[in-house]
C-alpha cells in the first residue's frame, strides 16, 4: 500500500478544515485536505456571525469571502406574535466585526476550499477516511480513493474537520451522549416574494418564536437570490404530530405561526424539504496524541444563535496556533490551550441556549424596555463574541443572564 508523508492532515473541507488549512499556509506548513464528499454541496448553517470574520480574515480568506456576492447581514431580528425586536450587530459591547454574510452554504464552503487550495494546500474531493492510528509517534491514517484505491498517509498532525461526519469520535470511541433533549429539524429553501419594506429585513436572520410552544422556533434566512432558508426545530415529539412528506410537515407547522405564514404566503416551495434529528453531539476530549477535534466533529450545541461556523472557525484558529507553536519547538498543552479556551466560549452559548429554551432569554430579548447597554452586551454575544471576558453576560454569563431574567420578568 502507497504510503505518503505530510506535516498537516485535516479531515473535511468545511469551514473549520479551509480555515485552518489557511492558517497553516501562512505559517508555512505542508497541509493535506481529505474530503468524503465532492463540493458544492448542501449544508445547513447558512447565517454566519461576525466574530467568524476575524478567523476566516486570519486565514487570508476575507477577499474570496467578501468577492463571491452574499447577502450582506448585520443583525438579527426576533419575532413572538406581533412583537418584534431587532439587533444590530454593529452596535455592541465588543470590538470587532459587526458586519458578516447570509450564505448557501455549498457555495461558501466550496469558496473557502478552493482559497485554501489557492494558498498551497492539496485539496482532495471524495477521499474517504476509513481506518485511524493514533497509538504511534505520529498518526496515521487509511484513506480510499473515488477510484477504490487504498493509501496511507502519516502527518505530524490529524486535525478532524468533518462536521456532522464526525470521523475521529467514532473511529476512536470518542463519543458521549449530550446533555441537552433530543431536537430536530425540519429545513429548505423557497423562493420568498417578500415585498421590499416592512419588518422583513434582508440584511438580518429573523427567528420566530412559536405562538403557543416557547420551544419551538422557525428560522428564516435570506439570501442575496430573492430566495431563503426556512426552517423549524422543535424536540422530536412536536414535529412527530404532523405526518406526511419534510415538506407537508414543514408547510403545515409554518401554517401554525399566523405572522410567519402571512410573511412567506406567496413564496414558491421548489425544493423539498429534509430533515435532521438529534443533531447535538459532545465528545470525551477535544484533542488526543497528535490529533485534535475542530468544530462540530468536537460538539455541537443548538442552531438557535448560529453559533456553528463561528465555534468552527474559533477551533480552528486556536488549534492551528498551537500546531505553529510545536513546529516552533515550544511545549504545547493542549488542553490548557486549545480545549479549555474553545470551551470557554462554548460554554457561554450553552447558557444562552438553555435559557432561551427555557422562555427566560426570550423574555429579554423581547423586553420592551432594556437598557441600551445591557442590548449592547447581549447584542455582541449574537454577534458571537462569546470568549470577550470584558463582557460581564461572557465573564459570568448563568449569574448575570439569571439576574437579568429576574429582572425582566418582575
Amino acid at each position: 500500500m502507497k504510503v505518503e508523508k505530510t506535516e498537516v492532515v485535516i479531515i473535511g473541507a468545511g469551514p473549520s478544515g479551509s480555515v485552518a488549512a489557511g492558517i497553516l499556509r501562512k505559517q508555512g506548513r505542508q497541509v493535506l485536505i481529505l474530503e468524503r464528499e465532492q463540493f458544492p454541496r448542501f449544508s445547513i448553517g447558512e447565517s454566519l456571525l461576525p466574530q467568524s470574520m476575524e478567523y476566516i480574515e486570519e486565514a487570508g480568506m476575507i477577499r474570496d469571502v467578501v468577492e463571491a456576492g452574499f447577502q450582506f447581514k448585520n443583525g438579527a431580528a426576533f419575532a413572538r406574535g406581533e412583537t418584534y425586536t431587532d439587533f444590530d450587530f454593529r452596535d455592541k459591547f465588543s470590538k470587532g466585526w459587526g458586519t458578516t454574510y447570509q450564505v448557501q452554504r455549498g457555495t461558501f464552503d466550496h469558496v473557502l476550499a478552493l482559497a485554501a487550495e489557492r494558498m498551497g494546500a492539496t485539496l482532495r474531493f471524495r477521499h474517504t477516511v476509513e481506518s485511524v492510528d493514533v497509538t504511534g509517534a505520529e498518526p496515521e491514517i487509511t484513506v480510499r480513493s473515488p477510484e477504490g484505491e487504498t493509501y496511507r498517509v502519516q502527518a505530524r498532525f490529524l486535525l478532524d474537520a468533518s462536521g456532522f461526519g464526525r470521523v475521529l469520535p467514532r473511529l476512536l470511541q470518542l463519543e458521549t451522549p449530550s446533555n441537552f433533549p433530543v431536537r430536530g429539524a425540519l429545513f429548505t429553501h423557497v423562493e420568498d416574494r417578500v415585498p421590499a419594506g416592512g419588518n422583513f429585513d434582508r440584511s438580518k436572520i429573523r427567528v420566530t418564536v412559536h405562538p403557543k410552544h416557547v420551544d419551538v422556533w422557525y428560522w428564516t434566512i435570506p439570501f442575496s437570490n430573492g430566495r431563503c432558508s426556512l426552517g423549524v426545530v422543535a424536540k422530536r415529539e412536536y414535529l412527530e404530530q404532523f405526518q406526511g412528506t419534510e415538506t407537508e410537515r414543514l408547510k403545515a407547522i409554518v401554517a401554525d405561526d399566523p405572522t410567519l405564514s402571512k410573511l412567506l404566503k406567496d413564496a414558491v416551495w421548489d425544493t423539498p424539504a429534509r430533515s435532521i434529528t438529534g443533531y447535538a453531539a459532545n465528545v470525551k476530549s477535544l484533542w488526543g496524541n497528535g490529533f485534535a477535534l475542530l468544530g462540530n466533529a468536537g460538539e455541537f450545541l443548538d442552531p438557535v444563535f448560529s453559533s456553528g461556523v463561528t465555534i468552527a472557525v474559533k477551533s480552528a484558529s486556536l488549534a492551528s496556533k498551537c500546531i505553529g507553536r510545536v513546529f516552533a519547538g515550544e511545549t504545547v498543552d493542549w488542553e490548557r490551550d486549545y480545549a479549555v479556551p474553545l470551551k470557554a466560549g462554548v460554554d457561554t452559548f450553552r447558557t444562552f441556549v438553555e435559557s432561551w429554551y427555557a422562555g427566560g432569554f426570550q423574555n429579554v430579548i423581547f423586553h420592551p424596555n432594556a437598557s441600551p447597554e445591557v442590548r449592547r452586551m447581549i447584542s455582541a454575544i449574537l454577534a458571537g463574541y462569546a470568549w470577550d471576558k470584558e463582557n460581564p453576560f461572557v465573564a459570568d454569563s448563568r449569574r448575570r443572564l439569571g439576574v437579568l431574567e429576574q429582572l425582566c420578568a418582575a
